[in-house]
């Protein structure tokens, strides 16, 4: 919570919360970071979303400022895979059950391709 209050305070102070985005994923390590990076890279080259952080994590918002996908290391949650997570923003929807969430251990080029489907997707 009180990255949360920190991020909306430089928000407002007007701060580069592309450089904090990256700045958060420079503090990761191995894969998470590994990860994280290649995630930016696909968000930046295929969609039009801006860059922040959200609870301390990079994340992406559509014109509105609402986050649409997020990332989440693997290492803050001590857990054995990162997560790339879509918020309620994201247009997803497919019927009445879809996800919103995927474990990600490694992002294989086939991986990478099924992410820009979904990124499109959710920008819609």
């Amino acid at each position: 919570m009180r990255a949360a209050a920190s991020e909306a305070k430089a928000a407002k102070a007007g701060a580069d919360m592309e450089a904090a985005c990256l700045a958060a994923i420079a503090a990761m390590s191995g894969k998470d970071r590994e990860l994280a990076e290649t995630l930016h890279d696909l968000v930046k080259e295929h969609t039009s979303l801006g860059a922040k952080t959200w609870y301390g994590m990079p994340a992406y918002t559509n014109g509105d400022g609402k986050v649409v996908v997020f990332f989440q290391s693997a290492a803050k949650f001590k857990v054995r895979y990162a997560t790339i997570g879509f918020q309620e923003a994201a247009h997803l929807d497919e019927g009445n059950v879809w996800p919103t969430a995927y474990a990600v251990s490694s992002l294989t080029a086939t991986d990478q391709q099924r992410l820009v489907v979904l990124l499109k997707r959710a920008v819609g």
